[in-house]
């Protein structure tokens, strides 16, 4: 399946033309706590050279996260946040080839990590926890990555058409404030305000999501999803994952937000020949 056309953008000198490819987001927890590798990458010298590891491995993007989301995380203070990714932002804009996004939904620390070299926001709560994020990416002129949240999980007889409402939601905070199209971002918020039934659903259903015409950024790896189908721990789940990010492919998906960059980067890179993304040519 090849999704609609959406026109690229050119971020850091990097295309991010998504006929060509699917482009590897590598995750980069700058935390104490957060659920699958809390406190490998909390100082700047190792975020740094797990940043050029990913890049490495076929990541094109970095996303700094400064506050663990796992379930029933504590939310920090923005002051902490800041002080958190701000140096490990300036330290990857100076030495690592890679568009930089910032995982958080606090106005303020995005404007933080923007002003310092970051280029996309990356917002778990799609700009309703604080829709002055949406200014903030309208007024530094960044595109902004809207995943689909929610206060409960009461998604009533029609589990898609409750999502879609709520990610059109997101969308007119994002417009309202002056975001353009070519800047948004969609998250279908696998593991997130979701039971795993929800999961499923909203992976069934990445098609449709797709069709709402904005590029999608699947994000599943080593999600409890998995863990709970397979019956794994997260240190068990990177097949299940692979599984998900081949699928999402397959489904429409144009970015691919995981943990284990190398091997997320081998299954993209294979099934994009296989839907006619990336073009094999036979060796002479």
């Amino acid at each position: 399946m090849l999704e609609k056309y959406i026109t690229p953008l050119t971020i850091n000198g990097i295309t991010l033309d998504y006929t060509s490819e699917t482009f590897v987001m590598g995750i980069l927890n700058v935390t104490p706590d957060s659920f699958s590798d809390g406190g490998k990458y909390n100082n700047v010298e190792a975020a740094v050279e797990q940043a050029k590891k990913m890049v490495a491995d076929g990541a094109k993007i970095i996303d700094v996260g400064g506050e663990s989301t796992r379930p029933g995380y504590e939310r920090i203070s923005d002051e902490d946040e800041i002080a958190r990714i701000v140096p490990v932002i300036q330290a990857l804009i100076a030495e690592v080839p890679a568009i930089i996004s910032v995982d958080t939904y606090k106005a303020n620390v995005a404007r933080a990590a923007i002003e310092a070299g970051a280029h996309i926001i990356n917002d778990i709560w799609g700009a309703k926890s604080e829709p002055a994020i949406a200014q903030v990416a309208a007024e530094l002129n960044v595109p902004i990555i809207l995943m689909h949240n929610r206060e409960n999980i009461d998604y009533g007889a029609d589990f898609w058409k409750t999502a879609k409402a709520d990610l059109e939601e997101s969308i007119a905070i994002a417009k309202n404030a002056g975001v353009p199209d070519t800047h948004i971002i969609l998250d279908p918020g696998i593991g997130f305000a979701k039971t795993t039934s929800h999961n499923i659903a909203m992976m069934q259903h990445l098609a449709n999501l797709v069709d709402m015409g904005y590029p999608v950024l699947l994000a599943t790896s080593r999600k409890s999803m998995i863990g709970n189908v397979l019956q794994l721990p997260v240190e068990e789940r990177i097949e299940g994952t692979i599984a998900t990010v081949v699928y999402g492919i397959e489904k429409g998906c144009h970015m691919i937000r995981v943990h284990d960059v190398k091997e997320m980067a081998r299954a993209s890179q294979m099934t994009d020949v296989l839907v006619g993304k990336r073009i094999y040519e036979e060796e002479a």
